[in-house]
């Protein structure tokens, strides 16, 4: 966008911090990402604030990233938590931007020393500040979910962009309420907002319009980023393969002698179905955990849980060293535990689009159709072969 406009604020709305323990440094990566990116301003949902107010406040710090929310109050000073707004000179025109967020919202650790103000009360008092700051244009990151958003922005005079989070869905073009254009970005971070706003000669916003686009392959790679992304996923790796490891064999121990049931891998199923193991080696579901290794995300959670089998079950895939048998989309995924043949064997199901779709679901697999993967996998197939689409080369993609 950079190459088609001169004045241009990037934000975000928040609520990008990892919701498990396990991804915690994803919270500094993401953050560092950002201020390689230009981010003007960042706005702050319940996520993150899960390992408490001073862990983000020091992230921040750390990446010099202005996180800002206007209602967020330390109960015992009644101070703003973190920065309330910023007015950043974009170009000729000045730009008020503030966060709010919900009064509903979890405030983690920092429960106890916390407290959210009326969002409305708060937006007005903030917007007259922006203004009397020579702001010309005022940008609200909201994190109070789509309904409480559109009937504050509704009531609070000023405000000409709001971009509207926490659990929103996507809606592809902005709406107008009132005065202000709303921006629905969903979540994920597989989309991103273009807000553009026409300015009259006192650089105040007239026409306003909004469009999200989605980060699809052919979105191209910026190359610090792209290093920032392989440098980070590349040491997660490392260090989650050593926990991993450990967890596996605290599992097997667990498991030992508890459970008959276990999956036997496709070298047992091949001695009787030769003709269609064969056939497998030749899809793609063959290399998939190679894919992974390739990748170095051989030890990522969301990963790994589609390119094995069994993973984490009892019997089932627990890692590459311990066992490398388990690795590949192998029978087992689709047609069910091997210790279980007898059942399956007497009653056989016919393999379905529910079963794909619980690893090629629209996060994962936006391209996935059906009827174009069925005859890649089918073990008879007689016809011409309908080419695979690219998939999404992003974090978490498949």
């Amino acid at each position: 966008m950079k190459t088609s406009y001169s004045q241009i604020l990037l934000v975000d709305d928040g609520g990008f911090f990892p919701e498990d323990d396990v991804h915690e440094p994803f919270a500094g990566f993401l953050m560092d990402g950002m201020k390689l990116l230009g981010t003007d301003a960042v706005g702050v949902g319940d996520r993150d604030l899960r390992f408490g107010i001073s862990y983000l406040k020091a992230r921040a710090t750390r990446a010099k990233l202005p996180v800002l929310s206007a209602n967020l109050i330390n109960k015992f000073t009644q101070q703003p938590a973190l920065s309330p707004s910023v007015v950043k000179k974009v170009g000729t025109v000045k730009v008020g931007v503030f966060g709010l967020i919900s009064d509903k919202a979890d405030l983690g650790p920092s429960r106890d020393t916390l407290l959210v103000q009326d969002p409305t009360v708060i937006a007005k008092r903030t917007v007259a500040d922006l203004r009397k700051q020579g702001a010309t244009v005022v940008v609200l990151l909201s994190q109070l979910g789509k309904v409480e958003t559109e009937d504050l922005v509704a009531a609070v005079d000023g405000i000409d962009c709001v971009i509207v989070g926490r659990n929103v869905p996507l809606v592809q073009s902005g709406r107008m309420i009132k005065d202000a254009i709303a921006v629905y970005g969903a979540d994920q971070g597989q989309y991103m907002g273009r807000t553009i706003l026409s300015l009259d000669a006192a650089r105040k916003a007239t026409a306003k319009q909004s469009e999200m686009f989605l980060l699809s392959p052919e979105v191209g790679e910026n190359a610090q980023i792209a290093a920032l992304v392989k440098g980070f996923e590349d040491k997660f790796n490392e260090e989650e393969k050593k926990r991993e490891q450990q967890r596996a064999v605290e599992q097997q121990k667990a498991d030992t002698g508890n459970n008959p049931d276990h999956f036997v891998g496709v070298e047992v199923c091949s001695r009787c179905h030769t003709q269609e193991a064969e056939q497998w080696k030749t899809t793609k579901h063959a290399q998939a955990w190679q894919t992974l290794v390739d990748a170095k995300k051989d030890a990522t959670p969301e990963c790994v849980s589609c390119h094995v089998v069994g993973y984490k079950q009892a019997g089932g895939f627990q890692n590459g060293t311990e066992t490398p048998k388990l690795g590949n989309v192998q029978c087992e995924n689709c047609h069910g535990m091997g210790t279980n043949h007898e059942a399956f064997a007497a009653n056989p199901a016919k393999i379905t689009e529910a079963t794909c779709v619980t690893c090629h679901n629209p996060e994962r697999s936006p391209t996935f159709n059906f009827a174009t993967y069925e005859p890649h996998i089918m073990h008879q197939f007689s016809g011409t072969m309908p080419a695979l689409p690219a998939h999404p080369n992003t974090m978490g993609g498949h």
